[in-house]
Protein backbone atom coordinates (compact mmCIF):
# COMPACT_ATOMS: atom_id res chain seq x y z
CA UNK A 1 0.00 0.00 0.00
CA UNK A 2 1.41 3.38 -0.99
CA UNK A 3 0.81 6.86 0.40
CA UNK A 4 -1.18 7.59 -2.76
CA UNK A 5 -3.78 4.88 -2.11
CA UNK A 6 -5.75 6.95 0.40
CA UNK A 7 -5.20 10.36 -1.21
CA UNK A 8 -8.14 12.29 -2.62
CA UNK A 9 -8.11 13.66 -6.14
CA UNK A 10 -7.57 17.17 -4.75
CA UNK A 11 -4.60 15.97 -2.69
CA UNK A 12 -3.09 14.24 -5.71
CA UNK A 13 -3.60 17.33 -7.87
CA UNK A 14 -2.00 19.48 -5.19
CA UNK A 15 1.00 17.16 -5.19
CA UNK A 16 1.20 17.36 -8.97
CA UNK A 17 1.05 21.17 -8.77
CA UNK A 18 3.98 21.21 -6.30
CA UNK A 19 5.99 18.97 -8.61
CA UNK A 20 5.15 21.21 -11.59
CA UNK A 21 6.47 24.19 -9.64
CA UNK A 22 9.72 22.35 -8.99
CA UNK A 23 9.99 21.31 -12.65
CA UNK A 24 9.53 24.90 -13.86
CA UNK A 25 12.18 26.06 -11.38
CA UNK A 26 14.58 23.43 -12.68
CA UNK A 27 13.81 24.41 -16.28
CA UNK A 28 14.67 28.02 -15.43
CA UNK A 29 17.95 26.85 -13.94
CA UNK A 30 18.64 24.72 -17.03
CA UNK A 31 17.86 27.74 -19.23
CA UNK A 32 20.55 29.76 -17.44
CA UNK A 33 23.11 27.03 -18.12
CA UNK A 34 22.00 26.84 -21.76
CA UNK A 35 22.34 30.62 -22.12
CA UNK A 36 25.86 30.53 -20.71
CA UNK A 37 26.84 27.66 -23.00
CA UNK A 38 25.34 29.50 -25.99
CA UNK A 39 27.79 32.35 -25.45
CA UNK A 40 30.63 29.91 -26.11
CA UNK A 41 29.23 28.61 -29.39
CA UNK A 42 30.61 29.93 -32.65
CA UNK A 43 28.07 28.75 -35.22
CA UNK A 44 24.77 27.02 -35.92
CA UNK A 45 26.36 23.56 -35.94
CA UNK A 46 27.52 24.02 -32.36
CA UNK A 47 24.03 25.17 -31.40
CA UNK A 48 22.23 22.25 -33.05
CA UNK A 49 24.88 19.70 -31.92
CA UNK A 50 23.00 16.52 -32.93
CA UNK A 51 25.53 14.23 -31.25
CA UNK A 52 25.11 16.11 -27.97
CA UNK A 53 21.32 15.96 -28.33
CA UNK A 54 21.44 12.19 -28.74
CA UNK A 55 23.80 11.84 -25.76
CA UNK A 56 21.41 13.88 -23.59
CA UNK A 57 18.47 11.77 -24.77
CA UNK A 58 20.32 8.53 -24.03
CA UNK A 59 21.21 9.78 -20.55
CA UNK A 60 17.63 10.89 -19.86
CA UNK A 61 16.32 7.49 -20.95
CA UNK A 62 18.78 5.74 -18.64
CA UNK A 63 17.87 8.04 -15.74
CA UNK A 64 14.19 7.37 -16.37
CA UNK A 65 14.70 3.64 -16.38
CA UNK A 66 16.70 3.81 -13.15
CA UNK A 67 13.88 5.85 -11.58
CA UNK A 68 11.23 3.33 -12.65
CA UNK A 69 9.79 5.61 -15.33
CA UNK A 70 9.11 4.47 -18.88
CA UNK A 71 11.93 5.89 -21.06
CA UNK A 72 9.42 6.18 -23.91
CA UNK A 73 7.57 8.78 -21.82
CA UNK A 74 10.72 10.75 -21.03
CA UNK A 75 12.25 10.83 -24.51
CA UNK A 76 9.60 12.95 -26.28
CA UNK A 77 9.51 15.35 -23.32
CA UNK A 78 13.27 15.81 -23.56
CA UNK A 79 13.23 16.12 -27.34
CA UNK A 80 10.60 18.86 -27.12
CA UNK A 81 12.51 20.67 -24.37
CA UNK A 82 15.80 20.48 -26.28
CA UNK A 83 14.17 21.70 -29.51
CA UNK A 84 12.76 24.71 -27.64
CA UNK A 85 16.14 25.56 -26.13
CA UNK A 86 17.85 25.18 -29.51
CA UNK A 87 15.28 27.50 -31.10
CA UNK A 88 15.93 30.05 -28.37
CA UNK A 89 19.69 29.77 -28.86
CA UNK A 90 19.35 30.17 -32.63
CA UNK A 91 17.22 33.29 -32.20
CA UNK A 92 19.73 34.81 -29.78
CA UNK A 93 22.59 33.89 -32.13
CA UNK A 94 20.88 35.64 -35.05
CA UNK A 95 20.10 38.72 -32.96
CA UNK A 96 23.75 38.88 -31.92
CA UNK A 97 24.78 39.02 -35.57
CA UNK A 98 25.46 35.35 -36.19
CA UNK A 99 25.12 33.77 -39.59
CA UNK A 100 21.68 32.83 -40.88
CA UNK A 101 20.32 29.75 -39.14
CA UNK A 102 17.77 28.62 -41.70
Amino acid sequence: MSAFDDASLDELRSGIDRIDGAIVGLLAQRARFVAQAARLKQDEAQIRAPQRVEAVIARARALAENAGLDPDVVEPIYRTMIEAFIASELEAFQQAGGASCS
